[in-house]
This record gives C-alpha cells, structure tokens and sequence, in this order.
C-alpha cells in the first residue's frame, strides 16, 4: 500500500505541475527511450502511446528509438547515441545485460538519470545505478501461468518463443515450466507470422500429446490460434499469451483463449516522462521500483478491457 500511495502522489503531481509551470521559466524536459521493441509492434506501439500521451500533457520533449528488428549491436549504437546526447533522463530496456549493461552503467556515472523497462529487472537496474524497474517480474509471470494451467488438470505444454535469447521471454518459459511443475519444450518461433504459424502446425503434428500452447507475446499468439483452428484441434489443445491485443481479447471472449497476461505498459510509457519532469522541474526523485503486472484478463475481464486496448493504451 505504501508504493501505491507513493505512486498515486506522482499522478497527483503529473496534474499540478503544468499549473504550478504556469509563472515559471525553465529549459523543456528531454526524455530519450531506447528499447529492443519497434514502435509499430502491438505490445511496443503500447508503450509509445504511453509516452506520447505524457510527453504532451508535461509538455515535454520524449523520443522513442530501437533498432528494426531484435538485434544487440544495433541497439547498442542507438544507446551510445543517445547517451552521447546527453538527456534529462534516459529510459532503457535490458534484454541482454552483457550487451548493454555496460553502457547504462556509463549513462549513470555520467550523471544521466536511468529508469529500466520492461526487460532487465529490478536486481539488474539496481546492479547498474538506474533508479528503479518499471515492468513485471518475467518469471514469476510464467510461474502464475503455468500454475493456472496446472489447475486445469494439463501437463502436457509448449512454450512458443518468437525471441530466444531475449532474456525476458526466456525467463517467461522457464517460470512457466517451474509453475507447471512439468518438462516444457521451447518452440523457437520468428516474427513472420505465417512462417510462425507453420512451425506451431509442425510441432503439435509430432507432439499429438500436446494440451496447452503458451505463447510469450502477441507474435505468436495468433499463428497458434490458426494452427490450431487449421487443425482442427480447437477446443482440444487450450491456450494463453502474455500481452493484450483486440484481437487476443476477443478469442478470450470467443473462449478461443484461456487468458491474457497484461504487464500494462502503458503505465511504461506514461510514468518515467513524468518522473524525469518532475526531478527536472522541482528535483523529486522516485524512490521505488514500480510493478506493473502480471494481471491476468480472462473472459469475464476481456469485455471490458477490448476497448481500451482498441485505443492503444491496454
């Protein structure tokens, strides 16, 4: 309760500091995002609405940078870039700390101020400087998961991974298999969803014993759907996704889908611009890391979330 309220005062702050910026001067507020997600990705495009959204209600300057695809050295020259900027406040996220710990480390000591999303988690955002974590704890995200789908009396799973490597959704597979207490294979699956598709088929023909597929993002959610469905399997083989999209949501409501992991990454967006505003304007500085999920939207949840998620902000 003591984080929320600590929270819910900085949403307080976000409505009365552009009051308060009324009668006083000061240089516009930079924010730079550097993340491993391209803005036109369903769960990423989320995050930059976020960010949009707050960059103009705090009248700030907010810039949203990543590489084309899921690729380290890229991103690693975007973070040096943006580094070498020099802004009021940098946020980042960590998908491999080998490859870009050290330079949110140097971004630190070079006195620019870090909040990591997403991917990298609040040991390794503590272990780097960076003021704090904003996102939801992977694996014990697939943990939740894989107990739900215990309780459903299944032992026999997949998990579908469109990023191998990325540490987040691998720690999404490996929670999942610890909650199911149960060998889970990894499906190595690509972002083309067709190919995608054709992969899950081929996988669920050699395994006939397959009764739940976990897919760790929109990526794979709707190839495993129509894999599925193409086989004629629907209502046979379940299955559940991390991340929220219209049309996630609706195969939730169809009971097409058990659930919806929603990590809300809207508020990643929307909150650190804030913060950086604040610590800019009137030196306030977070002092806590902020959890954002896992929320679980099941069919009684899905309904009233779809809309939200229409308007990008779910």
């Amino acid at each position: 309760m003591r984080l929320l309220r600590k929270w819910m005062m900085l949403a307080a702050a976000c409505v009365i500091a552009p009051a308060l910026a009324a009668g006083t001067s000061w240089a516009e507020t930079r924010v730079v995002f550097v993340t491993h997600g391209q803005a036109a990705d369903q769960y990423w495009s989320v995050v930059k609405h976020g960010m949009d959204d707050a960059a103009k209600t705090m009248g700030v300057k907010a810039e949203y940078i990543a590489p084309e695809t899921f690729d380290m050295p890229a991103m690693q020259k975007l973070l040096d870039a943006a580094i070498a900027s020099k802004p009021d406040g940098l946020v980042v996220s960590i998908p491999d700390e080998g490859a870009l710990g050290p330079l949110v480390e140097s971004a630190v000591k070079s006195g620019i101020p870090v909040i990591v999303i997403d991917s990298g988690g609040s040991e390794l955002s503590r272990k780097l400087g960076a003021l704090l974590y904003m996102g939801q704890s992977e694996y014990d995200a697939g943990v939740a998961a894989g107990q739900k789908v215990k309780a459903l009396g299944l032992s026999k799973a997949v998990c579908v991974n469109h990023e191998v490597g990325n540490v987040s959704l691998d720690d999404r597979c490996r929670g999942f298999a610890d909650g199911l207490g149960a060998e889970v294979p990894v499906l190595q699956g690509v972002m083309d969803p067709t190919e995608m598709k054709g992969r899950i088929a081929a996988h669920l023909a050699k395994n006939p014993d397959t009764q739940f597929v976990l897919t760790v993002g929109s990526a794979g959610a709707d190839p495993a759907l129509a894999a599925i469905d193409e086989a004629g399997l629907s209502g046979k083989i379940k299955t559940g996704t991390f991340d929220l999209s219209p049309t996630i949501l609706k195969a939730v409501m169809d009971g097409k889908m058990e659930w919806g992991i929603d990590a809300q990454q809207y508020l990643m967006g929307y909150i650190p611009v804030v913060a950086f505003d604040l610590m800019k304007r009137y030196k306030l500085a977070p002092i806590a890391d902020y959890p954002t999920g896992p929320g679980f939207v099941g069919k009684a949840e899905a309904g009233s979330v779809i809309e939200l998620a229409k308007q990008g902000v779910r």
